[in-house]
């Protein structure tokens, strides 16, 4: 009986944790966000998002296993009261994210060995290789100012980059020692929660050239101010290897600013009197045309992707190409065969309607944007969002004037979750948007039901951002 009640309470118990440990993964491992997730109830509740087993989670999994096992044991063999045993297991069941904590700090020491093994071998691998290394940071645009730069690039190089978004110590380990072979250039994507940790990639990487795309309030909620991500997206420039050079999109403020403040070789783009910009722009739902200028040289240029952030990407891509020798025919080609990135204002069309994907879209400046392209385009217009999150302190008065911007432009809108529900339903109709025509999903099911109901023959929907699970 006693096994029983054990493996009784072990399985009940497993159960009850999987909402609380896949919470865990989706926060980055991060304990102190974890916990502030789990006092706030914002688990991974749904299943957008899954438990993905990691070797690092299989290791945490094994290690709770065995911690919670014990308290079991302990519990049963040692307590004679079954209301006491029932207490005990009660508060076992409470405090299962304690327990979480406690196993994720025992396997600290463990997991700080294995990654400092990783990447010190990935270092050691990409320095033995004689190969152009860049590295690519910012707030925004840094996947899509990549995959144009690896497009360009491949006319004349063979081009390595760090898959989709990964663009962290471990992201960018994984992508030398699984995908780098003889390749001529590495481009690594470098992102940044905190303080520090652009330094730590150039480390890894020790890029020649560098490109810092637009940089905004993106992850304020851990870096706290804006200097401070100006700051860490300035480990970049500071940290090139002698000899190497920096492009700087000029069309961002803050990017601008630290353009002028670094003293090593640089080129700005996106402005008149830049090294790079565009002129006669223009733009429809089929792509954009526009003259491309580089260093004097003026490239008349079409391509299939929408927006100006993109354009932005392509002078700024365009711009290092050319500094590393890619030829000007070969420039104006590469542009014209791009094709959008998966779910990143990816247009999918059929014969009864128009999606536009922007569902890994997660900044301000991309959701204007992509409001901008939904607007250039004819027929019923419907927007999906579950609005902005990471906003810190401007949370609310971001996500308020994202639904007056929607409203200008939607015919119809579904907010889905409810973390900025409010935010967006007033900001619509400060807008004198029409509150019927505002709808409330908080599945996916029910998002299906609605769309059903409003979609009519040449109908755009927007799918602007999909938050994971540990967001209702």
């Amino acid at each position: 009986m006693l096994y029983v009640n054990i493996c009784l309470c072990e399985i009940i118990f497993g159960v009850w944790s999987y909402l609380f440990v896949k919470t865990y993964q989706l926060d980055g491992y991060n304990v102190p966000l974890f916990l502030n997730h789990t006092l706030e109830f914002k688990l991974a509740y749904g299943d957008k998002n899954r438990l993905v087993f990691t070797k690092r989670m299989i290791r945490f999994l094994i290690i709770f296993f065995i911690f919670s096992l014990g308290l079991f044991i302990l519990i049963n063999y040692f307590v004679d009261n079954i209301f006491l045993m029932i207490l005990d297991c009660a508060i076992i069941f409470l405090f299962a994210p304690v327990l979480i904590s406690i196993c994720h700090y025992l396997l600290c020491p463990i997991e700080s060995l294995i990654k400092k093994y990783y990447i010190k071998k990935a270092t050691r691998v990409l320095g033995k290789k004689d190969i152009i290394k860049i590295g690519i940071t910012g707030s925004y645009g840094k996947t899509s100012t990549k995959n144009i730069l690896a497009n360009i690039l491949g006319k004349e190089y063979k081009v390595c980059t760090t898959p989709k978004n990964f663009n962290t110590e471990m992201g960018v380990t994984r992508a030398i020692l699984e995908n780098l072979d003889d390749h001529d250039v590495f481009i690594a994507e470098m992102g940044a929660k905190h303080k520090g940790d652009i330094e730590k990639l150039t480390k890894i990487v020790k890029p020649k050239y560098g490109i810092l795309t637009s940089i905004g309030p993106q992850h304020i909620e851990t870096f706290k101010t804006l200097k401070n991500i100006e700051q860490t997206k300035n480990e970049l420039p500071l940290n090139l290897v002698k000899g190497g050079a920096m492009v700087f999109n000029g069309d961002n403020k803050s990017t601008l600013k630290l353009y002028q403040a670094f003293k090593g070789n640089k080129y700005l783009t996106n402005q008149p009197k830049g090294f790079a910009y565009a002129k006669n722009i223009e733009t429809s739902e089929n792509g954009s045309t526009f003259d491309l200028v580089i260093d004097g040289k003026e490239m008349k240029v079409f391509t299939r992707l929408l927006g100006n952030c993109n354009i932005h990407n392509i002078v700024t891509a365009s711009a290092l190409a050319y500094i590393l020798g890619i030829k000007e025919e070969d420039i104006v080609s590469a542009i014209k065969s791009l094709t959008p990135p998966p779910h990143r204002l990816e247009i999918i069309k059929n014969s009864y309607s128009t999606i536009i994907d922007d569902s890994y879209n997660s900044n301000v400046v991309g959701a204007r944007e992509a409001l901008e392209v939904l607007s250039k385009f004819r027929g019923v217009k419907i927007v999906v969002t579950p609005g902005l999150v990471e906003m810190g302190a401007e949370q609310s008065s971001v996500n308020f004037k994202l639904g007056g911007e929607i409203a200008d432009v939607a015919d119809y809108i579904i907010i889905m979750n409810e973390v900025n529900k409010n935010y967006l339903l007033s900001g619509a109709i400060a807008h004198n948007f029409d509150k019927n025509k505002i709808y409330f999903a908080s599945t996916r099911k029910k998002q299906k039901e609605i769309l059903q109901l409003l979609m009519i023959k040449g109908c755009v929907i927007l799918f602007e951002n999909d938050l994971p699970d540990n967001y209702k």
